[in-house]
C-alpha cells in the first residue's frame, strides 16, 4: 500500500494527521509506504489545493480537512482488501 501525506513543512495540522495516520496503521497492523509531500508541483499533480491532503494508492481521499481516525481506518481497510 502506498500513502502520500500532502502538507506544508512545520504545519501542526499536517503533523497531527501524520500521527493519526501512523496510529491507525499500527492499530490495524497494516504495512504501508508513507511519503510526505510538501512540494507544490506534487500537490497540483494530485489536484490538492487545500492542506492537508491524503492519497491512498493513488486516489485522493481528503483535501483541506483532517479526517477522523475512523475515516482513515475505513480507507486503509478498503485499500488493503482491494490489494489482496
Amino acid at each position: 500500500m502506498e500513502i502520500k501525506l500532502l502538507g506544508a513543512k512545520g504545519c501542526k495540522v499536517c503533523q497531527g494527521l501524520e500521527q493519526t495516520l501512523f496510529d491507525v496503521l499500527a492499530e490495524l497492523g497494516v504495512a504501508a509506504a508513507v511519503d510526505k509531500i510538501d512540494g507544490v508541483d506534487d500537490m497540483v499533480r494530485y489536484d490538492v489545493f487545500a492542506l492537508p491532503g491524503l492519497v491512498v494508492n493513488g486516489q485522493v481521499k481528503v483535501s483541506g480537512r483532517v479526517p477522523s481516525k475512523h475515516e482513515i481506518a475505513i480507507w486503509i481497510k478498503d485499500a488493503s482488501n482491494a490489494v489482496g
